[in-house]
């Protein structure tokens, strides 16, 4: 690894702890009550007393960003833990099945994956209506394509592996064998995909907030607030840098190391 690519790792891994500690422990980090409406403050700029300024409602831009990081992120990191453990299933059991239900399920997740993981996203909350929930039920069902290929190629390649054939030889049993040989190697990629995934699962996430499909007002969300300054953007564009900074530096934090991890997983010099 050189050296930049080491400095921007550290950075990365750095902006990703910030998160965190915005998303589990936002009080240590707010400085005014989220939902706190001040009239004789409103639409102040960023200052000493209100670091990101204030918004429509006198309320402070930067502990509505702070106290946000737990619904964007956590809707990110949910549906790809949940399109993960699915795309793990449905995969290893393509992988491991006869030649035409494979071709079966891989026709559909071709079809699946011929469209943007957003539109599909978009589908799903039309179907289903507006929501919290529901923005994290359609983003885990666009992300499961992915994980789906990935998942059934990885299981046709370890299932003919040295060890796994070692182990049946010596008497394992064959579904001993793939739980303990396969489904391991299977879970290791995915989840260094996964690092990636989580990026584009906050994106598209805070995309549908934006649209007015998730959460509603006075609800601190990510692109709930980015939707709502707007409309006074050349008046108090900070209502709308701020809260898309912070989606911007976490998307961008989470693929780093996501390429990282994955470059090191395939043994290339990154």
């Amino acid at each position: 690894m050189t050296a930049a690519r080491r400095v921007l790792l550290i950075a990365a891994c750095a902006v990703l702890a910030v998160v965190a500690l915005a998303a589990i422990a936002p009080g240590l980090l707010a400085t005014h009550d989220p939902l706190q409406v001040d009239v004789r403050s409103t639409l102040l700029p960023p200052s000493a007393e209100h670091l990101f300024g204030t918004d429509q409602s006198g309320r402070d831009v930067y502990s509505r960003v702070v106290h946000g990081t737990g619904r964007s992120v956590g809707i990110g990191v949910l549906a790809t833990a949940i399109a993960l453990v699915a795309g793990l299933a449905v995969g290893s059991l393509s992988g491991v099945s006869p030649r035409i239900v494979d071709a079966g399920f891989m026709r559909l997740n071709d079809v699946l994956m011929a469209f943007p993981e957003f539109l599909i996203a978009l589908v799903v909350v039309a179907v289903l209506g507006p929501g919290p929930v529901n923005v994290a039920i359609a983003v885990t069902l666009a992300a499961i394509p992915v994980y789906v290929r990935l998942a059934r190629v990885q299981t046709r390649t370890l299932r003919l592996a040295e060890h796994v054939e070692a182990a049946r030889i010596l008497g394992v049993p064959r579904g001993r064998a793939f739980l303990r040989h396969v489904v391991p190697g299977v879970l290791g990629t995915l989840s260094v995909l996964a690092t990636i995934g989580i990026g584009s699962s906050i994106l598209a996430a805070a995309g549908l907030s934006f649209l007015g499909l998730g959460p509603t007002e006075p609800t601190p969300e990510w692109g709930l607030m980015l939707a709502g300054g707007r409309n006074v953007l050349g008046q108090a564009w900070w209502i709308s840098v701020f809260p898309g900074l912070a989606i911007t530096l976490t998307v961008i934090a989470a693929t780093a190391v996501g390429r990282v991890l994955r470059a090191s997983a395939e043994g290339r010099r990154v």
